[in-house]
């Protein structure tokens, strides 16, 4: 039987824009900031300086996190990007600014967190 948690599902981005990435998480404010500190030195996120969060769901089962993790990977990256407008971010803002944990965490590849947070159209 599943373990009833607050699971994450995220969709992370650099800041061009051209690089996404999709993840699962238990801890959606702690992972980010290992995103943002590097805190693997050779994963992809750091490799293609993707720290953005520009979406995310909200799951109680693990078992229903991961399967939503395994279909957005299976989408094309217009139907990704169709995702993140419709879900309230058509412009890619990055939607943990200001929180608490990672307030004042720089982006480890130049300004902090509120500058730059999208990029014009």
């Amino acid at each position: 039987m599943p373990r009833e948690h607050d699971y994450s599902v995220y969709l992370l981005a650099n800041f061009a824009r051209t690089v996404l990435y999709i993840g699962v998480t238990n801890d959606l404010e702690g992972r980010l900031w290992e995103h943002r500190t590097g805190a693997k030195e050779r994963s992809f996120t750091a490799r293609y300086r993707v720290n953005r969060l520009v979406y995310h769901e909200e799951f109680g089962d693990v078992l229903a996190a991961i399967t939503r993790e395994k279909q957005l990977k299976s989408w094309t990256r217009a139907k990704k990007e169709a995702l993140i407008a419709r879900g309230g971010n058509p412009g890619w803002e990055d939607l943990s600014a200001g929180w608490e944990k990672l307030r004042g965490t720089p982006y480890p590849y130049g300004g902090t967190k509120n500058e730059g947070a999208s990029v014009p159209g």
